[in-house]
């Protein structure tokens, strides 16, 4: 069973070592843990509905209260303090195309504003209820069979609804992967990645979820909007891009269609150490230029490797490492590499080659794949951390963003300094590192996590997070990068993308889901502001 107010499943538990407390302790200071609200507490502040009965719409305080929220830092602190005042009126579970346009007639009758819901994942305040008026939300979970799978075409069609872990086991029960693997993998759904433009770790094999959406069904307040599949097409704009993050805001992806490859003979990830941050980037982007066929480059820089190696556990294995890489000239300002290859044997074995090749030309040390493939292991479990770090008195945060090659480096330290600067305002430390999480010919993503302490009050610590959030975003903007790279923009980052888009760019938005959304129900307040 999911968690009410944290992540994943309740009977997994990724602990902190005694040596990782720690490393914490002396960077930020001693956590006390906070006293969290229980579920039945939470559902006892939530007021009666305001929407008619319907048959296929629940409204017990219960089930309301599990579609809520997200999985964003405001997010937990109102779950963990249980302020759950504004939630959805009702929660309706549609199977078919026909019930979720059957749905939002129902909320147009109602006057009710409508929140998709695909696997509540969402980092960036997308679910949250407006509250000034009733708000139906439809979660789309039993929209997750495979329809069909074109292997001449190798194309795949899937109810939206469809988590990645069931996408995945349903392609290769054929051989086949899609081979989109976000942090969220084993809960967010394939409709969440489309309408968020979501990226997986092994998207420099497999591409962006741009790349491999081909078309798909969106039920509209305006109608149904069908959107073709093509290798490639010059007929005018792509309706793809209308619905490619778009955030619920023109309608509800009911079906979508991916371009899928066969499952690879050959998958590995090794870790790659330099000496300091300058030769690491000046490798890495050597490497993406080059264009090897290789799945997935993530640089970590010197405090992200140095926290990496503390939370290992494994303090002997971990220490002998260390020591031998000081003999190869890696020291304290070492970061690690993560090189990953997918495809025939040959084929990834020559890709890697030629990437340790270029990685020594710039001093750097390859290990093997140890480090890599512990990291394969757990690249979903180490979320689980934020509900240990929790436990302890700690939050942990993340940004991300993405940047032309020249701005790199300088927005990592912006975005850092910026963190410190703002708890500081509030007499706290805070621990930030980060990682160049995808890799482009162009550029690089930038990702950076934060951890800070909790005061274990709810006014205190969302004050504590918007004094972050806003000193960090500012940051991304200064630096001249994206405000967000993967995660959205739902509400949290929303008040940055003027800096972005500019005010045409986000007029053409707005009346975009106009023409779709007349009556401006679809997730209002997401995305683009009123």
């Amino acid at each position: 069973m999911r968690r009410w107010n944290g992540w994943g499943e309740e009977t997994i538990d990724v602990e902190m070592n005694a040596d990782a407390l720690r490393f914490l302790e002396a960077r930020i200071g001693p956590g006390q843990a906070p006293v969290d609200a229980t579920f039945e507490d939470a559902c006892a502040a939530i007021p009666a509905s305001r929407l008619v009965p319907h048959p296929l719409v629940d409204t017990t305080p219960s089930v309301r209260a599990l579609h809520a929220l997200g999985q964003s830092l405001p997010d937990w602190l109102r779950l963990r303090h249980g302020r759950l005042s504004a939630v959805p009126d009702g929660v309706a579970f549609p199977e078919s195309a026909d019930q979720v346009r059957a749905l939002l007639a129902y909320a147009a009758e109602n006057g009710a504003a409508v929140i998709p819901y695909g696997g509540g994942t969402s980092v960036a305040g997308h679910l949250t209820a407006p509250g000034e008026q009733p708000t139906l939300c439809i979660a789309l979970g039993r929209l997750r069979a495979m329809r069909n799978l074109d292997t001449e075409s190798q194309l795949a069609s899937f109810g939206a609804g469809v988590t990645g872990p069931d996408l995945e086991a349903q392609l290769r029960a054929h051989g086949y992967t899609l081979g989109h693997f976000p942090q969220s993998f084993e809960y967010s759904t394939l409709g969440g990645w489309v309408v968020t433009r979501s990226s997986g770790q092994q998207s420099l094999r497999y591409g962006r979820i741009e790349q491999l959406f081909a078309g798909g069904r969106v039920e509209t307040p305006a109608g149904t909007l069908e959107i073709s599949t093509f290798p490639a097409s010059a007929a005018g704009t792509d309706l793809r891009e209308l619905v490619l993050g778009s955030e619920g805001r023109l309608g509800i992806l009911v079906d979508a269609t991916v371009r899928v490859t066969k499952l690879p003979d050959f998958e590995a990830f090794h870790a790659v150490f330099f000496p300091d941050w300058e030769s690491a980037q000046r490798a890495v982007r050597t490497l993406a230029q080059a264009r090897l066929p290789l799945s997935m480059l993530r640089l970590s820089n010197a405090v992200e490797t140095q926290t990496m190696l503390a939370l290992a556990g494994h303090k002997r294995q971990v220490a002998m490492l260390e020591g031998w890489l000081r003999l190869r000239g890696c020291f304290d300002a070492k970061c690690m590499l993560l090189v990953g290859a997918s495809g025939s044997k040959g084929q990834a074995r020559a890709a890697l080659r030629a990437a340790f090749s270029i990685t020594r030309a710039e001093r750097g040390v390859h290990i093997g794949k140890g480090l890599g493939e512990r990291w394969r292991h757990n690249r979903f479990r180490n979320v689980y951390l934020r509900n240990s770090a929790w436990r302890q008195g700690y939050a942990i945060d993340t940004v991300e963003t993405a940047l032309d090659w020249p701005g790199v480096s300088a927005a990592m330290a912006a975005i850092e300094a910026a963190a410190a600067r703002a708890l500081g305002e509030h007499g706290e430390r805070v621990h930030a590192y980060t990682h160049l999480s995808h890799l482009y010919p162009q550029g690089a993503s930038v990702y950076s996590t934060f951890v800070y302490r909790l005061a274990g009050d709810y006014e205190t610590d969302l004050a504590r997070w918007r004094s972050l959030k806003s000193a960090v975003s500012e940051a991304i903007v200064a630096s001249g990068g994206t405000i967000s790279h993967q995660h959205g923009v739902g509400a949290d980052h929303a008040p940055w993308l003027e800096a972005e888009k500019g005010q045409l760019g986000l007029e053409a938005m707005r009346a975009l889901f106009k023409r779709f959304d007349p009556d401006g129900r679809m997730n209002p307040g997401k995305l683009v502001m009123p």
